[in-house]
């Protein structure tokens, strides 16, 4: 275990201390880092010993640092909505509004679908596209899974596009890692660039971000879902920035206008959650008050969470992959040893 309080300012002095309790208690499990910033000032960084994988292949014991690549899971799907947003602010990929197979003009017959036409590209940033999909009731262990499935089929993108049609586009919220995978083909066809190629030029290199990994498919494409893998000091030096306004340093990395309407409400979501452009959203009590929460979740207990009115930056990594209750300690420790400890004044 390596745990340090770097910065104190308004949050507990022992706040260290009582992360290390919840661990010692059993009641925090499965951890492998927390790392936590206010007003870009880092006040905790902890990390642990545990099992861990990377995109399902095991990786036996690691000892986690803050040189440690991890597994964001589905967090990748909020930083690739940032992505997206910095290409859509260079006019390299189709606004929101614009139709969504009109994109995609290599499936003609798609485009032919009068049912299909409505689709716009907003559905797919905000997992409402009202195709057939299901990540929530099969594990991602099982190839019915819909990821599992897409990441299987020869083509990718026919196999989101052609789904059976559920709903009317833009009513439903259904969890899906293939409308995120038609945002990453969008950036990756109007950059000219893969989709990390372009994300270590337009995010992580002005940022000082110099190493990461993302995973891709067997047909070589990135997954745009789940596949990306950072440090966890740099996923907290995204949360920073968004928290600063998009800038880092002085330099504009992503517009405020890009992060207004991503993390603006548009839909709801599972368990009492809203959901904007590929960000959750919701609130927490500080002092008693409730605040304003935006994040990015991922399988196996991976958080991003930002709360714009205390300025205060979480990240949490852990190893508790396809399991149910994965939910349970960054949750815990966001909402009982983060927040709970903090004091506005």
């Amino acid at each position: 275990m390596n745990s340090s309080t770097v910065h104190s300012g308004r949050f507990s002095p022992d706040l260290a201390r009582k992360l290390a309790a919840g661990i010692e208690s059993g009641l925090l499990t499965n951890l492998h880092a927390v790392t936590v910033a206010q007003r870009g000032q880092t006040v905790l960084a902890h990390y642990e010993s545990g099992s861990d994988e990377n995109w399902g292949t095991p990786l036996g014991t690691v000892q986690h640092g803050p040189e440690t690549l991890h597994d964001l899971r589905s967090v990748t799907k909020s930083i690739v909505g940032l992505v997206y947003g910095i290409a859509l602010d260079r006019g390299l990929v189709p606004p929101p509004d614009a139709p969504l197979l009109a994109q995609f003009p290599d499936y003609p017959d798609l485009g032919r679908d009068a049912a299909r036409t409505s689709l716009r590209v907003e559905h797919a940033l905000a997992m409402t596209l009202g195709l057939e999909w299901d990540e929530f009731n099969r594990p991602y262990t099982d190839p019915e899974n819909s990821e599992i499935a897409m990441e299987n089929a020869p083509d990718r993108y026919r196999f989101i596009l052609e789904r059976p049609i559920v709903t009317a586009p833009g009513q439903h919220w259904t969890y899906s890692g293939g409308a995120v995978a038609l945002i990453g083909a969008l950036i990756a066809r109007g950059t000219g660039k893969s989709l990390p190629d372009f994300a270590r030029e337009a995010l992580f290199a002005p940022l000082g971000i110099m190493q990461f990994g993302w995973s891709a498919g067997r047909d070589g494409i990135a997954s745009a879902a789940s596949g990306l893998r950072l440090h966890a000091p740099d996923l907290l030096k995204i949360g920073t920035m968004l928290l600063d306004g998009g800038t880092f340093q002085g330099q504009r990395i992503v517009s405020r206008d890009w992060l207004d309407q991503s993390f603006t409400h548009r839909v709801e979501a599972e368990d009492g959650l809203r959901y904007g452009w590929l960000w959750f959203l919701g609130e927490a009590p500080v002092d008693g008050t409730a605040r304003r929460w935006i994040a990015g979740f991922g399988n196996g207990g991976q958080r991003l969470w930002l709360q714009p009115e205390t300025g205060i930056a979480a990240v949490m990594f852990a190893g508790a992959y396809n399991r149910p209750d994965a939910w349970v300690t960054p949750t815990r420790i966001w909402r009982e040893i983060v927040l709970r400890n903090f004091t506005e004044g």
